[in-house]
């Protein structure tokens, strides 16, 4: 299946926050942190399903951080094993899905980002987006006003939030 393929089959879909997310969230990192307790990880529930009162993808996004010193092939094998779809390896991230089937979207769908300890933008993000609601907002003005253009374009709906985002970040840890 070709990249476009995919992306007409999983569209960028952006909905009503949804108040069992939050519990869709806490089950995984659950589950993660079980899976991969030898490694001591820190798990957050990230992404805008972790934000209450503003749209976003019905996916639930976590970041699992990890030891740079890990074996990272042992982790993506126990991920694998556990029925995550290996998205993307570098030497210090990796990427897995899970709810992607043949038929599109399954009830629950989730994106885990392996990270090494430390790489953790995103969580600076989620945190300064919970504290100012308005900046929320004007996020959730962004995604809805990029939807018609790149409901099939997964990689330019992200680059096109980018600039934003960096700038939230760099805020945030400016006022640190």
């Amino acid at each position: 299946m070709t990249l476009a393929e995919l992306w007409q089959l999983f569209p960028i879909e952006l909905t009503p926050h949804q108040p069992q997310w939050k519990d869709w969230a806490k089950e995984e990192t659950s589950r993660i942190s079980e899976l991969l307790s030898e490694y001591s990880p820190v798990v957050n529930h990230i992404g805008s399903t972790a934000i209450p009162g503003i749209q976003a993808k019905p996916i639930i996004d976590i970041l699992v951080e990890i030891n740079p010193d890990t074996d990272w092939q042992r982790i993506a094998e126990a991920m694998e094993a556990a029925g995550y779809i290996c998205m993307s390896v570098s030497e210090t991230r990796m990427s897995f899905n899970k709810g992607y089937t043949p038929a599109g979207y399954a009830d629950k769908v989730f994106h885990i980002h392996i990270h090494a300890v430390g790489d953790n933008d995103e969580i600076c993000f989620r945190d300064y987006l919970l504290t100012h609601p308005k900046t929320a907002k004007e996020y959730e003005a962004l995604k809805l006003s990029l939807l018609p253009q790149y409901r099939n374009d997964r990689d330019g709906y992200t680059e096109a939030k980018s600039d934003f985002v960096g700038n939230i970040i760099s805020l945030a840890k400016s006022e640190v």
